[in-house]
């Protein structure tokens, strides 16, 4: 019967799919697109910065002139124009890598889901930073591995804190297959991870024979400093590296990249022409134009300094309108900032409320996957101009000061544990240090 919500194929699904859960942003979409509602929660790239009318002259030419090779299959690996043309943007960062060992993809979210596909098994263990990237852990979730938290600060992935996790997974024989970080302006906190930090980190990748994953979509995107070095910089063998077109140029392209050792490379390959025969040839010579011929360093600093007004912007209304006890990270480049409320709100719940006042955010819950972050919201500066963000964020900082009432009318609050600065003491609060407000 149409329209029906009752499911008739359950005992049909793959076991995978019990693990598989809407995600938090996407199930926001609906509602946040709507005019009335101030959105802080997609993490959406200001396209409309970009030269539209050039970009459009660009690909009418290719169609024009290559539009049979446009229009046509391509290979597994990838258009090796477009493969050289990332090598350059990648040793922007001291990445040095081959177009040989590069595999284009439908974005770098499905760059992560070829590597589940190589590399988990079910039950498998995975690292990650608490918090992490929602959609790795919706692909780490699809193959049924257990994602690990690794806690973070204001200098991003502790590697002391890796180093306990690691220890206390071999002692109870359980391998980690590889480590998932984002060190540049990660999403949802917007933390870096400090120059001493990852060089601690790759130093117990080599001693725990440990792979890591480096998802870097944002890193070209600092305000105040240029491009730290990668992961993948210090270490060839021990990092596979993942990149994308999406913030630096246009989501709606979908073109990632994968740069990997060699007989990684390989299977890559042939897992990316199972899935998908061949990344779209239209897409990836554009971005091969567009990367080519187009003045793309300049753009980026284009996009630099209107995401760093935005942040400013978001910032200083956070400052002058939010409660005490609210605090928040101060990004120095990327899309995101992620604020903590305090241990007696849940951000999950106070969602609908949000949404009432017509302001969106990403509650905190969604970027863990073992429950933890109610306590947290990830609030994107990225896309909304600097009027509506000041306003969103006034509308914010009521639906807290309401809910913070309500639950001191309707709940005996309990006292909160303070850190040694003052500051709340939480599973999901930074310790306090100079990237908090």
């Amino acid at each position: 019967m149409s329209g029906t919500t009752l499911d008739d194929y359950t005992d049909r699904y793959a076991q995978r799919m019990r693990g598989m859960t809407v995600s938090e942003v996407r199930a926001l979409f609906a509602m946040a697109s709507r005019p009335e509602i101030v959105s802080l929660a997609g993490g959406s790239p200001f396209v409309s910065a970009l030269p539209l009318d050039e970009i459009a002259e660009m690909t009418a030419a290719l169609i024009r002139d290559r539009g049979a090779e446009a229009l046509q299959y391509g290979t597994g690996q990838g258009d090796l124009r477009l493969r050289e043309l990332v090598c350059e943007v990648m040793a922007v960062e001291g990445v040095i890598g081959s177009a040989e060992d590069v595999v284009i993809t439908v974005g770098s979210q499905q760059g992560l889901d070829l590597l589940a596909h190589l590399f988990l098994d079910p039950g498998d263990v995975v690292l990650a930073e608490g918090p992490s990237y929602v959609g790795a852990l919706g692909t780490f979730a699809a193959a049924e591995a257990e994602v690990i938290h690794v806690p973070m600060d204001h200098e991003g992935l502790i590697p002391s804190e890796l180093d306990a996790t690691l220890q206390r997974l071999a002692a109870s024989g359980r391998r980690v297959k590889f480590l998932y970080t984002v060190p540049n302006f990660q999403n949802p906190t917007g933390v870096t991870l400090t120059e001493p930090r990852r060089d601690a980190i790759v130093e117990l990748a080599e001693r725990y024979d440990l792979l890591i994953l480096e998802d870097n979509p944002y890193g070209l995107l600092g305000f105040e400093d240029g491009p730290g070095q990668a992961l993948r910089a210090r270490s060839s063998d021990r990092v596979i590296y993942l990149g994308s077109c999406s913030k630096m140029f246009g989501a709606g392209l979908r073109t990632g990249w994968v740069l990997a050792p060699p007989a990684v490379r390989e299977k890559l390959v042939l897992v990316n022409e199972s899935q998908v025969l061949s990344p779209a040839m239209l897409t990836q010579m554009i971005a091969s134009e567009y990367l080519g011929k187009y003045p793309w360093r300049e753009q980026l600093k284009v996009f630099r300094e209107i995401y760093r007004e935005r942040r400013d912007v978001m910032l200083d209304a956070l400052t002058t309108h939010m409660p005490a006890g609210v605090t928040w990270t101060h990004p120095r480049g990327g899309f995101f900032v992620w604020a903590t409320v305090g241990d007696e709100l849940d951000t999950k719940a106070m969602q609908p409320r949000a949404l009432t006042h017509k302001v969106a955010y990403v509650p905190g819950i969604g970027f863990y996957a073992d429950g933890a972050g109610r306590q947290n919201m990830r609030l994107c500066f990225s896309s909304a101009a600097p009027d509506r963000i000041r306003e969103g964020i006034r509308r914010l900082a009521t639906v807290i000061e309401e809910e913070t009432e309500l639950r001191q009318v309707f709940n005996t609050p309990t006292a909160r544990r303070r850190g040694p600065h003052g500051g709340p003491l939480s599973r999901t609060s930074f310790a306090p240090g100079p990237e908090l407000a």
